[in-house]
């Protein structure tokens, strides 16, 4: 009878650890994604309206796609910020004492913690090999449609526009006599980007691509300072790089498309890529980001038990630390793996390792030698 009363209060016990955590971990995950939207996310949506040309409805749709990315960066965060913030909390109440009195060791009270993140590290691996490469695939495909919308007046006719250099001076310059069904008509560039010779492009249509903008039967003709041609050539078609090559900018998206599987057959079919090595990286970190939810829990449950000297809630400011200290040496790892002096699975795996073995010193500090 007293076991099953006993066992009773265990579960009852659970659900009041639990209850706590999800509020609190709720609460996290908005703050720390309302961070991250605010600063950097926010900050990307005015360079894709100021820099690529891009409409702000567009660019705001591209921000919400990136949501679920920032999902799985923030989970991590709000399990952390849930676990040191309730049990510093019991350990302030006397509850932890008051449960140890009852035979209710820590390492028992620990468990629906980490049985919590376990959860949401399951869940964080979901979202990143499920939802983030469709979201993320369709922000790329609406940035590259709506780049090449960019500079397409559908039905002006006789209009110009000009490409300027950083000290404001005319580098290119476009004419185009009609655009009819997104296609440029009689298109006539002059180019002035180099120094000593002048390039005049005149073709009979064009269109603008993630890549620059395409010319169809049409003639070159170099240019010297002094007016003189110096030669010509006629195209059958042609790709003018020109103002950003969005492509090479959306590379560094390509880990973010696939899954872990996909990355995989993509790193396999593609061994000749100048950034294969990011790639493995981004494979490795694709396990390595969502375990970092447990290693921050390993880390967080011995520092939330405050000493009997200590009259106020720390949870807020070791979270803030841990957070910092762990993305710090993220950055660091990930940085040497790209340069190439780092094996990709340390790069990906260093920052949990330094805190697990961390953690568990703590841990066992903490839990099992506590009096």
């Amino acid at each position: 009878m007293f076991n099953e009363y006993k066992k009773g209060n265990i579960k009852l016990l659970d659900k009041y650890i639990l209850k706590q955590v999800i509020e609190m971990f709720i609460m996290g995950v908005l703050v720390f994604t309302s961070i991250i939207f605010a600063s950097d996310t926010f900050m990307t949506l005015i360079k894709q309206i100021a820099k690529y040309g891009i409409p702000f409805k567009i660019a705001f749709i591209l921000v919400i796609l990136t949501l679920p990315s920032i999902f799985v960066m923030t989970i991590p965060m709000g399990v952390l910020l849930s676990t040191v913030m309730v049990l510093n909390k019991l350990s302030l109440n006397s509850e932890l004492t008051v449960m140890r009195a009852c035979g209710i060791g820590f390492n028992r009270i620990a468990k629906p913690v980490f049985a919590f993140s376990v959860v949401m590290c399951l869940a964080s691996f979901f979202i990143n090999e499920t939802v983030v490469p469709v979201m993320t695939k369709q922000a790329k495909d609406l940035t590259l449609w709506a780049f090449c919308q960019k500079n397409i007046p559908e039905g002006k006719r006789d209009f110009t526009f000009q490409e300027i250099n950083d000290d404001r001076t005319l580098k290119r310059l476009f004419y185009v006599e009609f655009c009819e069904n997104k296609q440029f008509r009689n298109v006539t560039v002059l180019d002035m980007s180099k120094p000593d010779a002048i390039h005049v492009l005149q073709a009979q249509s064009g269109g603008s691509s993630p890549e620059g903008w395409i010319f169809n039967n049409g003639i070159v003709y170099t240019i010297a300072d002094k007016g003189k041609i110096l030669n010509s050539t006629y195209f059958g078609k042609t790709v003018a790089q020109f103002g950003v090559n969005l492509k090479k900018e959306l590379k560094r998206n390509v880990a973010n498309e696939h899954n872990f599987v996909q990355l995989c057959s993509f790193i396999a079919h593609n061994k000749s890529l100048d950034y294969r090595q990011d790639l493995i990286i981004d494979l490795f970190d694709k396990l390595a980001l969502p375990l970092t939810t447990v290693v921050l829990v390993l880390i967080g449950v011995p520092l939330a038990i405050t000493p009997p000297r200590v009259r106020y809630n720390r949870g807020f400011l070791f979270s803030i630390l841990i957070i910092f200290a762990y993305y710090l040496i993220r950055a660091l790892s990930l940085s040497f793996g790209e340069a190439g002096d780092l094996n990709p699975f340390l790069a990906a795996f260093l920052p949990n390792i330094i805190l697990t073995i961390v953690g568990t010193y703590l841990y066992y500090r903490k839990v099992f030698t506590i009096t």
